[in-house]
């Protein structure tokens, strides 16, 4: 078990450290990438180039998904401190460290969901804000506090909220949830479990250490290799749902399937043979193919009808 580091006494941080600690909190590394599939589902709601009135109501809605999202991971940190502080993988946050107090933790998660409801509920629509309150509701209570560490399904069953991002892109834009914005929801829910996943299995240590019934801890290593080769299988057919529905061209068909058959490839050579180098690969990529994939579909938004694809 890692030991505990020692907080330092509060009045010894300066601004710019407290602001290093805060920021920490809000998972910067993870929430743009939330963010950046909200935003694709708002431009790809608004038929040709968004207007100007059309940007303003993006960048609003951009802003407020991001200050909600930010307060779902701060209020992950909260409850999970204790588990971090086990972890190697977050034993740097400040609330595992005890750098940060429970009550100034929970005032700037308050805070930034207070700042975001407010910005969605008075520059977009109610029913983006109310959305939006339902995903952090699903990711801070149902799946940190209820799921994570009841059931080794928990990235499954939580990956629903991790979903949410471009239905709430698009119900900022268009003030409903359409199929297309359903769509792109199934594939980010499918694409999580292969990525986590993957992750899980070169930090399964990590996960045992700290009580979490993780797939690769309570099923092993081999199960989770076979579930993250079937679960690419099924992201792959899924992907291709865009083009089939009829809301991209074959600009985006041929984008996804390279990185659907990079994806499997990947799946496939770790489930043949495992090795954590491959393992880190896998997971890194993955990240890369939902980005690169919700790029070409932005791409094929606009370059297809110039086309006359």
């Amino acid at each position: 078990m890692n030991e505990t580091v020692a907080p330092i006494a509060p009045e010894r941080y300066s601004l710019a450290a407290r602001w290093r600690q805060f920021s920490a909190l809000t998972k910067p590394r993870v929430v743009p990438l939330i963010v950046f599939c909200a935003s694709i589902g708002m431009l790809l709601a608004v038929p040709g180039w968004p207007t100007d009135a059309a940007w303003g109501v993006a960048l609003a809605a951009t802003v407020g998904i991001w200050l909600v999202a930010s307060a779902a991971a701060a209020f992950n940190c909260l409850v999970e401190q204790h588990i971090d502080a086990r972890m190697k993988r977050t034993a740097w946050r400040p609330t595992a460290r005890g750098e940060l107090s429970n009550t100034q933790t929970l005032a700037f998660a308050g805070l930034l969901c207070g700042a975001g409801m407010a910005v969605l509920w008075i520059w977009v629509n109610p029913l983006t804000m109310w959305l939006t309150f339902g995903t952090f509701v699903g990711y801070a209570i149902v799946y940190t506090v209820l799921l994570k560490p009841a059931t080794p399904q928990n990235i499954v069953i939580g990956g629903a909220s991790g979903a949410m991002p471009p239905v709430l892109g698009w119900a900022a834009m268009r003030g409903e949830v359409g199929p297309e914005a359903l769509i792109l929801c199934l594939i980010i829910f499918l694409w999580t479990p292969p990525h986590f996943w993957a992750l899980a299995l070169y930090r399964a240590d990590d996960y045992a250490r700290a009580g979490l019934p993780m797939l690769p801890v309570t099923h092993g290593n081999d199960f989770t290799r076979l579930q993250i080769l079937l679960y690419t299988f099924v992201l792959f057919a899924a992907t291709l749902l865009p083009f089939i529905y009829g809301m991209s061209s074959w600009i985006y068909l041929v984008g996804a399937t390279a990185l659907g058959l990079g994806f499997c490839g990947y799946a496939f050579a770790l489930w043949r043979r495992y090795s954590e180098a491959l393992a880190r690969r896998t997971f890194r990529f993955s990240i890369w193919h939902l980005m690169l994939l919700f790029a070409v579909l932005l791409v094929d938004h606009y370059l297809g009808p110039l086309l006359g694809l």
